[in-house]
């Protein structure tokens, strides 16, 4: 594989804000999660990768494999721009397939010769390791004529009644983010069938966290069956669709949506919105798959909230978060909950103590779980990378009201470096009961809390080398029932190293148009 230089490396390793569990790439930059599969048994998690710097530039894609969705392990990059051709500026997101046994990526292409991202081809032997790009790339050319698209990038692709059908993100100045549906007999020749559905980006204030976005990125589109698996799009189903999109706007990545609707006559009648993660931003990108069983499985990308400069000097930039498990419950609200693999990094239980009305506990690479008895106006405050005199503090709150569950989550004192995002995260649980479950993942710079499946992950970033406590306190008439946690592995190996022959060479430095959105200022 392309390997970051030693220096950027070894700076990644060195950086105590790095995660130890979550995966991110050697060094350098990633983003997007790209052709999440299972292949013959084994999980490929493809991303976008810049070895050089921990920067979005010239983009590549990256390559891991798995046999746990835990620990992984590098494989040789699988695509690089092509000097003079339609991705001569990078290898923008995209998903893998298997066409009738060859392993085939569909991928944007991105060129500053294109006013929009192109969709490319590439084919592999069973392999996956050595791919041939299309000839004749690239097979999607343009948008649709007579769109006035604000966007056009990012594809999810399935086999519905004998043929290959494709989304293609994008929106629609004035109206609002959209995706394009096509179809094809060989992944190369694509028929346009129309927009499979527009938002209304008027519907919504901008400042609102369930905002649709002018532009829709990394659509991604399947199903929900009667026995609780998932499986590809089908329109001579009743089965429940799901959508799941990243609203963009104006160079700004917002957050992730789900829309759950009714699929038939190549479109999409939308009935409900969702967000995806109340972190907003710090979960975006998101790609699934259906594994061997079944399982849907999900994947997003954890953008940093400190500024570009620190990124830089840390020589990495970019994690993804766990993988998780989606279902749909009776409500038809989608919920979410870490692979059942991730208890493979358990080691010791963490040692909670009383502390006031509460228990405290020590870790920063940690699980946590607390069962919560929350009356009306009941509240539990839970306290993680916390200092003793609460200088540093990110503080995790979950209260109810006659009406709903709100979690949230301050990162006002998270860090005593004022250059970070400290903005607050708050949401709804809906259909909670009268105890509520919590489970809680501590990596270092990363913090995902799930509260009876609903999902809100973020960064922070301590300063202090005593920034590791863990408080739990229930008030106003809350009881905390049960909690437990323990340390978790580290998973990432430190001998991650290049490979002989790997690409070197400078990347030229054309205009990129997210840029500005992917550095996370």
């Amino acid at each position: 594989m392309t390997a970051p230089a030693t220096d950027l490396r070894q700076a990644a390793l060195a950086d105590p804000l790095r995660p130890a569990f979550h995966f991110t790439s050697p060094a350098g930059w990633l983003n997007d999660p790209n052709g999440v599969a299972q292949h013959d048994g084994v999980f490929h998690l493809f991303y976008q990768y810049n070895p050089l710097a921990a920067e979005h530039h010239r983009i590549r894609w990256g390559h891991a494999i798995s046999t746990d969705l835990v620990r992984w392990h590098d494989r040789p990059i699988a695509l690089s721009p092509s000097d003079g051709g339609p991705d001569a500026d990078g290898c923008w997101s995209g998903v893998l397939v298997d066409d009738n046994g060859t392993p085939t990526i569909v991928y944007s292409g991105n060129s500053a010769a294109t006013p929009t991202q192109t969709a490319c081809v590439a084919r592999s032997d069973t392999s996956l390791d050595r791919w041939q790009k299309e000839p004749g790339n690239p097979v999607i050319a343009a948008p649709p004529a007579g769109y006035n698209v604000t966007g056009f990038r990012d594809h999810c692709v399935w086999r519905e009644n004998g043929a290959w059908r494709q989304l293609i993100g994008s929106g629609l100045h004035g109206r609002g983010g959209c995706a394009f549906l096509y179809e094809s007999d060989d992944l190369i020749r694509w028929r346009e069938l129309g927009p499979l559905i527009i938002g209304d980006a008027s519907a919504l204030p901008e400042n609102d966290d369930a905002w649709p976005g002018t532009m829709w990125e990394c659509v991604d589109f399947f199903r929900f069956t009667p026995d609780g698996t998932s499986a590809p799009p089908d329109a001579r189903t009743h089965d429940p669709h799901l959508l799941i999109f990243s609203a963009w706007h104006e160079d700004v990545t917002r957050h992730s949506l789900i829309v759950r609707g009714t699929y038939r006559d190549d479109r999409f009648d939308a009935h409900a919105y969702q967000r995806l993660d109340l972190g907003g931003r710090h979960a975006y990108a998101p790609q699934t798959f259906a594994d061997e069983s079944g399982r849907r499985v999900l994947w997003s990308w954890m953008q940093e909230a400190r500024p570009a400069q620190a990124q830089h000097a840390a020589g990495w930039s970019g994690a993804m978060a766990i993988p998780r498990r989606l279902w749909l419950d009776d409500t038809l609200t989608v919920r979410q909950e870490p692979v059942a693999e991730l208890a493979m990094l358990r080691e010791a239980p963490l040692a909670f103590e009383p502390h006031g009305a509460g228990f405290a506990a020590s870790s920063v690479q940690a699980e946590a779980e607390l069962s919560v008895d929350l009356p009306d106006a009941g509240a539990v405050q839970i306290d993680v990378f916390a200092t003793d005199d609460e200088a540093e503090q990110t503080v995790i709150t979950l209260r109810r009201s006659p009406s709903t569950i709100e979690v949230s989550v301050d990162r006002s004192r998270s860090s005593l470096d004022d250059n970070v995002d400290a903005s607050p995260h708050r949401g709804e649980v809906p259909g909670a009961g009268a105890t509520i479950d919590v489970r809680i993942l501590l990596d270092h710079s990363s913090l995902e809390v799930f509260v009876d499946g609903i999902a809100l992950t973020t960064r922070v970033y301590p300063t202090r080398a005593d920034a590791t406590g863990i408080r739990v306190e229930p008030s106003h008439g809350a009881t905390v029932r049960d909690v437990k946690g323990w340390h978790l592995a580290r998973a990432e190996a430190r001998d991650r190293t290049p490979e002989p022959g790997a690409e070197s060479h400078a990347a030229s430095r054309h205009h990129d148009p997210r840029h500005r959105a992917r550095s996370g200022t």
